[in-house]
């Protein structure tokens, strides 16, 4: 699938730290995510970048506190959804549409339409195993 009308282009005065990654994303909609999701992820996911990134890359978000996915399991039933577990998902899954406000090292502040404020906390989640700073296993 080719890239989103809606993504914004990498720019190179965004953090190197999130580059093959975000490129990725770009390039491909991960598997067993919904088309209209990775679209958002990619647009959200390159605002942040452009806004957040060199803040981000300064505070040590990797790139799967920021991309990060569920894993799919070898035979995934038919009701698996890799976006639903909070815990899991790196924050520009989350963001759909809403703006990040506050970045610290541990958490970021997300505005909702009704102006109430979100908090995504990056700690205390479990292990993401082989993925590291990249999704290319995800694709």
């Amino acid at each position: 699938m080719s890239l989103p009308a809606v993504a914004h282009k990498w720019e190179p005065r965004i953090a190197a730290r999130y580059k093959k990654t975000f490129d990725a994303l770009q390039a491909k909609c991960p598997a067993l995510v919904p088309d209209d999701r990775w679209r958002a992820c990619v647009r959200d996911g390159g605002g942040f970048l452009a806004q957040w990134g060199e803040r981000a890359q300064g505070m040590n978000w990797s790139s799967a506190d920021l991309f990060s996915l569920v894993e799919v399991p070898e035979r995934p039933s038919s009701r698996f959804d890799r976006l639903s577990r909070y815990d899991r998902l790196g924050l520009c899954w989350l963001l759909q549409g809403r703006c990040v406000t506050v970045l610290t090292a541990e958490t970021a502040a997300i505005e909702n339409p009704t102006g109430s404020i979100a908090v995504y906390r990056k700690h205390n989640k479990p292990p993401l195993g082989p993925l590291g700073n990249s999704l290319d296993e995800l694709m």
